[in-house]
């Protein structure tokens, strides 16, 4: 599909099965730079409790039917797909005010997110329908009654509503754990860049990877959508604060207890520390980051740096440095490659931010060399620095955001002042610290950490490799307390958690196990004659266990296993030295011999379907072994993950380790990969 930059189109909304047009005239959308007409946007008229019906049915039911990894296996072709058409997304970009370079944060920043949950997923998950998370607990002495935690895909809808400045990572960081989690979503773009972000999805859709119902768009008003949510569905909202507040008190989402996720205004700082000099590289670096993350998306980005905390000593030369910067920048139509930095979203957004920049003149005043710009027909404006003498006094340089390229200059006198300023935006996405020295560090970060859900610690060591302060990560919480939102994205597996629902199932160890799809120390087991590493995963059962002959553990082998090792330990080689320790009668086996000596018990040794060992967990030593002891294994098939692209599967193994009196020695899990068929060969 290609669009024209300057051709006029009519956004619809895809909703119950269908692409529908709204039946007003519409709102519309013009060109950031040029101020020519891009689209129209309307949304009345649309069976908004229909499309959340239809999700909930359609679109949930089809994702539930499906695993973790056939989910994850779901997004990672969605992203490949995406790529393909990567240049039709930049194309329409330019319009939003947005650089190149810009875009490739939203365009193939969001594609890439969809990698990385495909990946952090099929590595992390199990290849089933449930997850279960930490240990069972033991609920009775003889094991016949026993809890585990499992998280379940609500059967509801996650209604996306998303803010202008990320019209495609907006929407894909949010879709990725919600669709993994087995939830369908409904996204609701803010009209501003709504065009951007219709194009994508009606790519998305073309593919035909999702299953009907997964994915709803609606452009326009949202209407009377939250009303009709149900206690079954997550609401997500990035945006201003008053609007999150507002959708958060709605009479549905209260009176069905809906999760809610916000993700709100943000007057994020920046920290030059007490230890930098003008000479030392943090100075650079800080002065660097301050001024792109100032001019970036030109400033329209919740992550970007509102608040520039410096010495005061320093406050001259970082205004000087910052300014030097600001000249060089080439302010212009993004379309062309020479610009560096695009308009504002809208006309409208350029005035906001300007009456924002009045509203911070009461107690701030603009560096000489930095002002704003309002020429032509597009939303221009210039980086603005402005300078607070006395930011500990201050309150409109601490709530008032001109989401823009403007930030404030903030001097202090003490490390514990910089801190104080950092909280008095009462909550932040992120704030970043230049320093090179670590108690500084640590002083800086403990004191700001319960106001900021992301810390950027720069210094010269990683200057090459850091992901600078305004990049939130897909394995990273992207979320703040407070003014931020109070809410939590991103962050790996904890964002899918998000849509699932944590419940402890509580019964006798095999009927637990029945539901986790996992062995429960207490259900039985299987032996038979075919030792369980000759089974593929075709054959291998849940359950399936050896159970080895005995060894004894002599003198001779520990002296053996501490020189060939080099592991001289005294409680090992000193029978009175051992004596003395608290926890050992005399001199007692390695750890590390036991589990070796278990492995020579249970590993069958010829080739077949066990084609590696990749790991153990957690593994703990419970009795001393001393010379004379005799060890026993009971290896069982705990859990069986077979990989959805892969002619193999991981194996855990439940391994006991007990001595002649059945008490136990070792306990921990073996990791295995074994082949799905296996044919014995010659």
């Amino acid at each position: 599909m290609t669009v024209h930059p300057h051709k006029v189109r009519v956004l619809e909304s895809y909703l119950s099965g269908t692409w529908r047009a709204g039946k007003g005239d519409g709102k519309l959308l013009l060109d950031a730079s040029t101020g020519q007409p891009v689209a129209t946007i309307e949304s009345s008229g649309l069976d908004l409790a229909d499309a959340l019906a239809f999700g909930r049915d359609r679109g949930g039911c089809a994702l539930r039917a499906m695993t973790f990894h056939e989910r994850a296996l779901m997004l990672k072709s969605l992203a490949q797909a995406l790529m393909e058409k990567k240049e039709a997304f930049y194309l329409e970009s330019f319009a939003t005010g947005a650089t190149r370079k810009d875009s490739w944060i939203d365009i193939e920043g969001g594609i890439g997110t969809l990698f990385a949950y495909s990946s952090k997923a099929r590595r992390e998950m199990p290849n089933t329908r449930v997850f279960t998370e930490g240990a069972v607990e033991p609920l009775s002495r003889d094991n016949t009654f026993s809890a585990q935690h499992i998280l379940s895909p609500l059967q509801g809808i996650a209604i996306h509503i998303n803010a202008f400045n990320f019209p495609c990572w907006g929407m894909l960081e949010k879709i990725a754990p919600a669709l993994i989690a087995g939830v369908p979503c409904l996204v609701k773009p803010a009209s501003q860049t709504a065009y951007l972000t219709e194009l994508m999805v009606r790519h998305i859709l073309e593919t035909g990877i999702l299953p009907e119902g997964a994915l709803q768009l609606l452009c326009g008003s949202a209407g009377d959508l939250v009303d009709h949510v149900s206690e079954q569905d997550v609401v997500t909202f990035t945006g201003s604060a008053a609007t999150g507040q507002m959708l958060r008190r709605s009479p549905a989402i209260i009176r069905n207890s809906v999760r809610f996720s916000m993700e709100a205004d943000s007057l994020n700082a920046a920290v030059l520390g007490p230890d930098v000099a003008p000479e030392d590289p943090e100075f650079d670096l800080f002065v660097r980051e301050v001024a792109r993350e100032m001019t970036a998306k030109a400033g329209q980005k919740c992550t970007a740096i509102r608040r520039v905390i410096v010495p005061k000593a320093l406050a001259p030369a970082v205004a000087d440095a910052l300014t030097q910067r600001f000249a060089k920048a080439r302010i212009g139509d993004p379309r062309d490659e020479a610009v560096t930095m695009g308009p504002l979203a809208s006309l409208q957004q350029r005035e906001e931010v300007l009456a924002r920049i009045e509203d911070l003149k009461s107690e701030a005043e603009i560096v000489p060399g930095s002002a704003s710009t309002a020429a032509g027909d597009g939303a221009f404006t210039a980086p603005v620095l402005l300078h607070c003498d006395r930011p500990m006094a201050g309150e409109a340089v601490h709530s008032v955001e001109a989401f823009g390229p403007v930030a404030t200059l903030m001097p202090y006198e003490t490390l514990e002042d910089a801190v104080e300023l950092t909280r008095k935006g009462k909550g932040s996405l992120v704030a970043s610290l230049f320093t090179n020295d670590t108690a500084v560090a640590e002083e800086a970060v403990l004191a700001m950490a319960p106001f900021h859900g992301r810390i950027m610690i720069g210094n010269r060591q990683s200057a090459k490799s850091s992901t600078g302060h305004g990049s939130p990560l897909p394995m990273l919480v992207h979320g703040g307390p407070g003014r931020a939102g109070g809410g939590e994205e991103l962050g790996g597996l904890r964002s899918i958690k998000h849509y699932m629902q944590r419940t402890a199932v509580q019964g006798a160890p095999e009927l637990l196990g029945g539901v986790t799809g996992r062995w429960v120390t207490g259900a039985p087991g299987r032996e038979d004659a075919l030792h369980p590493f000759r089974k593929s995963l075709a054959e291998l059962r849940i359950g399936d266990r050896l159970v080895t002959r005995s060894r004894p553990v002599t003198l001779e082998d520990i002296e053996h296993f501490a020189t060939f090792t080099g592991d001289t330990f005294y409680a090992h080689m000193n029978e009175a030295a051992a004596k003395r320790n608290p926890f050992f009668e005399g001199r007692v086996a390695h750890g590390y011999l036991i589990v070796s000596f278990a492995a020579g018990l249970f590993v069958d040794p010829d080739e077949g379907p066990v084609l590696a060992n990749y790991g153990v967990d957690n593994l703990r030593f419970l009795t001393p072994v001393n010379a004379g002891d005799a060890l026993k294994v009971q290896l069982t098939a705990k859990e069986i993950s077979p990989r959805i692209s892969a002619d193999y599967g991981e194996v855990r193994w439940d391994c006991q380790v007990t001595n002649q009196n059945d008490e136990p020695v070792a306990q921990y899990d073996v990791l295995t990969l074994v082949a799905k068929e296996w044919t014995e060969r010659v």
